[in-house]
């Protein structure tokens, strides 16, 4: 079976493959001004083998893509710790995967989060985040240290407060009440979002069920500054550095904060999921 650092490779090797090709150049050709062995240029573009950042420099600078060096070095960076599964990067439990985010995040100086129906990490409550943690440890059979992780979640939180950090947060309407939590810890979540949402380094926007989306939401992301987009599937954390993904999660992230409502007009979204919380309960 490929693996998804094969996948990665082989797709990378296509990229070379139609830069040689663009270049009018043989496989033999190249390699002979690389000074390689002519197997090397085939077994490149096959993912047989992993290209080096010099490997790329050199094959860019003898086809006259030096424009494409910086983002295929990316590329070469990035493909060995792009795909990490969830099993092999908790198996030590959830708290070390949280502080390893303190040290990333603590570099960071904006953040923009999309999240289709879970309330962002940083804004979540210690009983929220017990249960997202809770029900993701349950799936994945991960060892149980959901009081250890959620401490090392709500540590994490104090960079809302200090330093010169700027988060942008969206998430659509359907995060207010999807029942992933209990109808009493969902209403304290949204009491902080009422709370958080005056921070002045916070800007937080809420899409309305029914607005008109100018990006489909298929998935939660970070953007961290503009060198890296993490996303969670079912099985992996995707870690992107390629500035070609960092531009179209960008454009991505733009086009769903324009849907998003903010301010007066997100609160009142909030207030109206906890009315409906309390007649639910009455």
């Amino acid at each position: 079976m490929s693996t998804p650092a094969r996948q990665a490779r082989e797709a990378l090797g296509v990229r070379l493959r139609d830069i040689r090709q663009d270049a009018g150049l043989t496989g033999r050709a190249l390699a002979a001004g690389a000074g390689w062995h002519y197997t090397k240029v085939s077994k490149l573009e096959h993912g047989v083998i992993n290209a080096s950042e010099e490997d790329v420099r050199t094959w860019c600078r003898l086809c006259g893509a030096d424009d494409q060096a910086a983002d295929l070095v990316a590329v070469v960076r990035s493909i060995d710790t792009m795909f990490v599964e969830w099993r092999r990067l908790l198996r030590s439990g959830t708290r070390a995967r949280q502080r390893d985010s303190v040290r990333f995040e603590a570099d960071t100086k904006l953040f923009r989060a999309f999240e289709p129906q879970v309330i962002p990490g940083l804004l979540q409550t210690a009983e929220y985040a017990a249960a997202i943690l809770g029900a993701f440890i349950d799936f994945h059979d991960l060892p149980d240290d959901v009081e250890e992780g959620v401490a090392a979640r709500m540590e994490r939180q104090s960079i809302l407060y200090r330093g010169d950090h700027r988060f942008h947060m969206v998430f659509c309407q359907a995060a207010l009440t999807l029942g992933v939590a209990p109808p009493d810890v969902l209403a304290g979540q949204l009491d902080r979002l009422l709370a958080l949402s005056t921070l002045p380094r916070v800007h937080l926007g809420v899409i309305p069920t029914r607005a008109a989306h100018g990006f489909l939401p298929l998935h939660g992301f970070w953007i961290l500054d503009a060198k890296t987009v993490l996303v969670e599937t079912i099985s992996a954390e995707l870690k992107l550095t390629q500035p070609r993904d960092i531009a179209v999660y960008s454009r991505a992230f733009e086009r769903l904060a324009g849907s998003a409502a903010y301010g007066r007009e997100a609160r009142a979204l909030i207030t109206g999921a906890l009315r409906d919380l309390d007649d639910d309960a009455s």
